[in-house]
């Protein structure tokens, strides 16, 4: 009983040394947190083709400039996009090459995944 507790307490502790520490946990945590919200993920997912500026941005995911202005300063804030002035003008590009690569994952994961949602109701299952 005591070699079965050693391996299992072994393969334990392991499995702990390759979980990050909780610090490090909540900062990725914070950055799906930043990726999950639809509205910040759709700016994301334009930058994905390139820098654009505010005014552009706004009028593709179809919010206001302040609106996408606030979330670009968050995004900013947590390095995930970078800013680019040009007189009054500011162009915002990725500024991670992870974060595209979390973005082209994501959309490759959802391309041949059949999600199911079951807080959205039947009828968004059947559209899909």
């Amino acid at each position: 009983m005591s070699n079965r507790a050693d391996i299992e307490g072994g393969a334990l502790d392991a499995l702990r040394a390759r979980i990050p520490g909780h610090s490090a946990v909540a900062d990725v945590a914070d950055v799906f947190s930043l990726l999950g919200d639809p509205s910040r993920l759709r700016l994301l997912l334009a930058l994905l083709e390139g820098e654009q500026c505010v005014s552009d941005l706004a009028e593709v995911t179809e919010h206001s400039e302040s609106a996408v202005s606030h979330a670009l300063k968050l995004l900013r804030a947590h390095r995930i996009v970078a800013v680019r002035r040009e007189g009054r003008r500011a162009f915002y590009r990725l500024d991670d090459p992870h974060v595209r690569m979390l973005l082209d994952l994501a959309i490759s994961h959802t391309a041949h995944s059949h999600m199911e949602h079951p807080e959205r109701g039947s009828a968004a299952g059947a559209a899909s």
